[in-house]
C-alpha cells in the first residue's frame, strides 16, 4: 500500500462518520487521525488533549504548536487519573485506569457534539499490550487507523506525504510508564522523571527515557545504541543532572532505548483489567 492509497482509505473511513473527537497526545498516530479527521469533516471534527501530571509539558506544548500549525479545532481538558487508587497502583491495569479517566473527560464533549470517540490506534498496537483498548472499547471508541489497515510505517509514510511535523517523531508514552510495575504512580516521581529527561534533553540526548526503579531511587537510563558511548563519555555530568532531579543512584541499559521495557515486568503484575476495582 503507498502512502496515497493509506491516506485515501483513512480518509474514506472517517467520512463514515458524522463527527468525531480525536484523543490527541501529539505523537505520530494521534496527530495524523487529527489532521486527517479535520480535513474530511472540517468543523465536525475535534482534537482533545488530556492534561495532567502524567504528560510531559515539552509534549503538551508539541500538541498545542502541531493543532496550530494545522488549523484544528483543539482543546484541551483535565483528567483525574492520579486520583483514582487503582491507577496510582500501578498495576499491569494501570492504562485501563488511564483511558477511562480519559473517557469520562472526553464524553461530556463527544455527547454535546453527538460525536464518537477516536482512538490513534495502529494495526501493531494490536499485539501489543495496551489494556487502554479495552476501556476504548467498553466506552464505544472507534479506531480509525486499524479500520483503515494502518501500520506504524504507513502512518509515518502517509504523515510524511502530507508533510505533518510528526512523521519522524519518537514514541512519546506518558510519563507514568517510565515507573516501575508495583511501585506508585505519585506527582512527585513524574515530576522527578520529567526534571531528569529534560535535564538530558537539554544535553543533548532528546530520544531518552529515564525508567524510575525502587520508589525512585534508581534511575534506568534508555538511549538508542548509537548514543551509548556518547553518554558514557559524559556520564560524570550526566549522572549528576539525574541525581539533581531526585534519583540517588543512576544507571545505563546496555540494552538501549526500546519502547515498552518495563513490560519485561508483567508476569509478576498480572492482573485483569477493572479486575482492582470489581468491574473486570
Amino acid at each position: 500500500m503507498t502512502a496515497a492509497e493509506g491516506a485515501g482509505r483513512l480518509a474514506a473511513r472517517l467520512a463514515q462518520e458524522n463527527r468525531l473527537v480525536t484523543a490527541f497526545s501529539g505523537g505520530a498516530d494521534s496527530a495524523l487521525l487529527a489532521a486527517m479527521a479535520h480535513e474530511v469533516l472540517g468543523t465536525r471534527a475535534l482534537a482533545v488533549t488530556a492534561v495532567s501530571a502524567s504528560l510531559p509539558g515539552r509534549e503538551r506544548a508539541a500538541a498545542r504548536d502541531f493543532a496550530r500549525s494545522r488549523g484544528l479545532q483543539h482543546v484541551e481538558v483535565c483528567t483525574d487519573e492520579l486520583d483514582r487508587p487503582q491507577y496510582r497502583r500501578n498495576g499491569a491495569d494501570r492504562c485501563f485506569h488511564c483511558k477511562s479517566a480519559l473517557f469520562d473527560a472526553v464524553a461530556p464533549l463527544a455527547s454535546a457534539m453527538g460525536a464518537r470517540m477516536a482512538l490513534g490506534t495502529n494495526l501493531d498496537d494490536l499485539s501489543d499490550h495496551r489494556p487502554g483498548q479495552q476501556a476504548a472499547r467498553e466506552r464505544g471508541a472507534v479506531f480509525p487507523l486499524v479500520d483503515a489497515g494502518l501500520t506504524k510505517a504507513a502512518v509515518r509514510a502517509i504523515s510524511q506525504e502530507l508533510g505533518l511535523a510528526t512523521a519522524a517523531k519518537p514514541a512519546a508514552a506518558c510519563l507514568s510508564s517510565r515507573i516501575a510495575y508495583g511501585d506508585p504512580v505519585t506527582p512527585e516521581l513524574l515530576g522527578q522523571i520529567e526534571r531528569a529527561e529534560d535535564a538530558l534533553h537539554g544535553a543533548g540526548f532528546t530520544r531518552c527515557r529515564v525508567r524510575a526503579h525502587a520508589g525512585g531511587t534508581v534511575a534506568r537510563i534508555e538511549v538508542p545504541a548509537a548514543d551509548l558511548d556518547r553518554l558514557l563519555a559524559a556520564r560524570d555530568d550526566l549522572a549528576a543532572l539525574v541525581r539533581a532531579a531526585g534519583f540517588v543512584f543512576v544507571t545505563l541499559d546496555m540494552d538501549g532505548l526500546r519502547s515498552g521495557s518495563m513490560n519485561s515486568l508483567l508476569p509478576l503484575h498480572v492482573v485483569t483489567p477493572g479486575a482492582a476495582d470489581g468491574t473486570g
